[in-house]
């Protein structure tokens, strides 16, 4: 079935944190309200007019309190503390598979050239350096292979569907640092999603990114990379800016002011949560501004990355 839609009549992009019910069923729209996940299994982002625009899956309080536990647990277990700053240079070089997926081997069906996997890594590679304008993170990304698969059967890709696990399954290669990245058309107008990180890695883990969302793509606003260095994000334990809304603890990040909901193309002087320093966010890579409004991690989203790292996947 061809779910393809015209990305020209969507307008701005909404993204979804989603987190997995007992017994591995996605949290929807009409979905009961999840219970306590330690460690949520995917955050997503999807393009308004699908099921999933309104950001109803967002982790709950007690979720990222879950989340934090475990990962002072993994810690603790490995002998590592919180670091106090991540290292100014790439200090970790996370091997990169691309798993091209198309229905019938075409351009038009998912079969993106190798340019644009490369100028992706490009694209990582500056925005987690700071050489966009952000803060250094530790993090570098090397491409170690491009599997082409042509598969009706896993096209599109559905979101935490049967046929999705089974892909993944079968083509996830590496170990717990290794990074997958599966592109191809995506189910319910959705321009990607991820895992994050947890005590025990399994073959769902990694990124899927809709294949004309890289740079060069037809996903325009959306066509500059970014998806994937949001995505990238979630797998290394970031949460969206505006994770609790201007309560509490937020994203788990201090210098990241305080945000009460998703920024959407590019605003300007954006406050939403007057009674917190700082404007919104809004160039942060963990908002829902276009590509081009994205250029900026932040010194404590770099140290929590790497703490994640440490924790679940060194």
């Amino acid at each position: 079935m061809n779910l393809r839609r015209s990305l020209s009549t969507l307008g701005l992009t909404a993204l979804v944190a989603a987190s997995t019910l007992t017994g591995g069923a996605a949290v929807g729209v009409a979905a009961a309200p999840a219970p306590v996940c330690v460690e949520p299994a995917a955050a997503m982002k999807a393009k308004p007019g699908g099921s999933a625009k309104h950001d109803p899956n967002e982790l709950t309080t007690e979720q990222v309190a879950a989340n934090e536990k475990a990962l002072e647990a993994a810690l603790k277990a490995k002998g590592k503390a919180r670091a106090t700053a991540a290292a100014a240079a790439a200090t970790v070089t996370i091997p990169v598979v691309v798993h091209v997926i198309s229905e019938d081997g075409t351009r038009a069906n998912g079969n993106i050239p190798d340019s644009m996997i490369n100028n992706q890594i490009s694209v990582l590679n500056q925005a987690y350096s700071g050489g966009t304008g952000g803060a250094a993170t530790a993090f570098a990304f090397q491409l170690q292979s491009i599997n082409r698969v042509t598969n009706a059967a896993w096209y599109p890709i559905v979101y935490n569907s049967n046929t999705e696990k089974a892909m993944k399954s079968a083509l996830r290669v590496g170990g717990d640092g290794t990074l997958n990245i599966y592109t191809g058309l995506l189910s319910q107008d959705l321009l990607g999603w991820a895992t994050f990180p947890q005590s025990n890695i399994t073959s769902y883990d990694g990124a899927v990114i809709l294949a004309e969302s890289l740079p060069g793509g037809n996903a325009s606003p959306y066509n500059l990379g970014d998806t994937a260095t949001h995505e990238i994000g979630h797998w290394l334990n970031l949460y969206h800016t505006f994770q609790g809304g201007c309560n509490g603890q937020g994203d788990q990040v201090a210098d990241t002011p305080a945000e009460k909901a998703a920024a959407f193309g590019c605003p300007t002087n954006l406050d939403t949560c007057k009674n917190k320093p700082g404007l919104d966010p809004i160039h942060n890579f963990m908002d829902y501004t276009d590509d081009a409004c994205m250029f900026e991690f932040t010194a404590g989203q770099a140290t929590r990355m790497l703490d994640a790292w440490t924790a679940y996947r060194a």
